[in-house]
């Protein structure tokens, strides 16, 4: 099996507990506070790890106090990144987690965001078949170094995840990914507001008057997307799911997987364990259907567990495959 390429951020996740998001001024206490491994494309590979598919582990990691927690877990992971160590610090992830789960991240970016130029063709190109990369990156001044690799390899499959800076990506970066034909992976406010910057404000059936509702809105959105890219988007829809849109034009739900206990974790690393999962079952030969139900039934573990990741353990309970 070839493998796949996971490109992008290993940093640390400082997880900091508070009763609420503070407002300007405001005084609060944090009742907790954990510094942990996490990054989209650590999170993901980790994924891969579980579905024993093979990957390339490409982050790269600087120097600076951040920089040593990240190598110092990656190798008591036995995890040696294929990307170059460069000179510059890394910057960390701050994780807001307030008492329902829901997490608001403060990054600074550091070297962990930024591919120079030549690094990507250290890489043996014929045991790659797909990519995943997240939007973080592509939005540094670097992230055209990535996508003009991309460009050279249009044989690789491209899962593209933008995150919630999808708007702040230029479109003359966002063009040239688009044109790569991507399998986009982003929840239903970033393809709203993507779409509606990229398509403007349009007519839809609500504005004339016709049946509708939030549903059309979002078919509507899923098509934007799949006539952007020609191919498959999967729109996350918290508890009511996720809509997988394909580039003929029809679309389906698939529902959310009830959660196996009661609350007691965060949303961090829920959409990196959803699309993880989703890139490994389609690797092992799953269709888009099977794959996002498997991957919610993932998703929905994480959320009920403290920080990103799934121990061995808790991933061989689920007995997915």
């Amino acid at each position: 099996m070839k493998k796949v390429l996971v490109a992008g951020s290993a940093v640390v996740d400082v997880v900091i507990h508070v009763d609420h998001l503070p407002k300007r001024g405001e005084d609060i206490n944090v009742y907790g506070q954990d510094m942990s491994l996490g990054g989209c494309a650590y999170n993901v590979s980790d994924c891969l790890r579980h579905f024993q598919v093979p990957f390339i582990p490409f982050y790269p990691v600087g120097t600076g106090v951040y920089g040593d927690f990240v190598r110092a877990r990656l190798k008591e992971r036995g995890i040696v990144s294929a990307a170059p160590s460069p000179s510059s610090g890394n910057g960390c992830c701050y994780c807001l987690v307030e008492p329902d789960g829901e997490r608001t991240f403060i990054c600074y970016h550091g070297a962990e965001y930024r591919f120079e130029p030549g690094w990507f063709d250290t890489l043996d190109a014929s045991g790659i078949d797909s990519v995943y990369i997240c939007g973080l990156e592509v939005e540094e001044p670097t992230g055209t170094n990535m996508i003009g690799y991309l460009e050279k390899h249009p044989e690789f499959t491209v899962y593209f995840a933008p995150s919630a800076r999808i708007c702040s990506i230029t479109k003359e970066k966002m063009d040239r990914l688009l044109a790569l034909h991507p399998v986009l992976h982003l929840n239903e406010d970033e393809a709203a507001r993507f779409t509606a910057d990229r398509f403007g404000t349009a007519e839809t059936a609500a504005d004339a008057g016709d049946i509708s509702s939030r549903e059309e809105d979002l078919r509507l959105t899923a098509g934007r997307l799949t006539s952007l890219t020609q191919n498959t988007a999967i729109i996350t829809l918290g508890s009511r799911g996720c809509y997988i849109a394909y580039p003929e034009g029809t679309g389906e739900y698939i529902p959310a997987c009830r959660l196996p206990r009661d609350h007691g974790g965060d949303a961090i690393g829920a959409g990196d364990s959803h699309i993880g999962s989703i890139i490994a079952l389609r690797k092992l030969g799953y269709s888009f259907s099977d794959a996002v139900r498997l991957a919610n039934r993932v998703s929905a573990e994480v959320v009920c567990t403290d920080g990103a990741l799934l121990s061995d353990e808790q991933f061989e309970k689920l007995e997915l495959i």
